[in-house]
């Protein structure tokens, strides 16, 4: 079910920074867990993070963004941020945003009922 809307992704050179947004209208992301989730052409659809205000010890992230990728989140906005620095070409990608109404942050993207329709991020020089 479509209900998340994402922005801000492109075209970055590698190193270079972007930041996607996602948010919606329908419900206040604040008592939801957030998971960013990515697709490479002919690959299969990675976790990349999740962030869960109501259980913050189930946060997860991909051990290949770790220290460059991180989530933030504007409650005033309803608004949740995945912040991509050192980017790097195989972070090529179209990249979704879930949310999940149990609040848990859970690797398996079936868990979650709320999705975005992606982004396209594009790595290249």
């Amino acid at each position: 079910q479509v209900q998340l809307v994402e922005s801000g992704g492109g075209l970055v050179q590698p190193g270079g920074s972007l930041r996607l947004s996602c948010t919606t209208s329908k419900f206040t992301l604040d008592n939801y867990a957030v998971a960013w989730f990515r697709r490479a052409p002919g690959q299969e659809r990675e976790g990349v993070l999740c962030n869960s205000t109501r259980s913050a010890a189930t946060s997860w992230r991909h051990d290949s963004v770790a220290g460059r990728f991180t989530i933030s989140r504007d409650n005033a906005k309803n608004t949740v941020y995945l912040v991509m620095n050192n980017l790097k070409p195989e972070d090529t990608a179209v990249y979704y945003c879930a949310a999940a109404s149990g609040g848990v942050c859970v690797v398996d993207p079936v868990y979650y009922d709320n999705w975005g329709q992606g982004t396209q991020v594009t790595v290249s020089s």
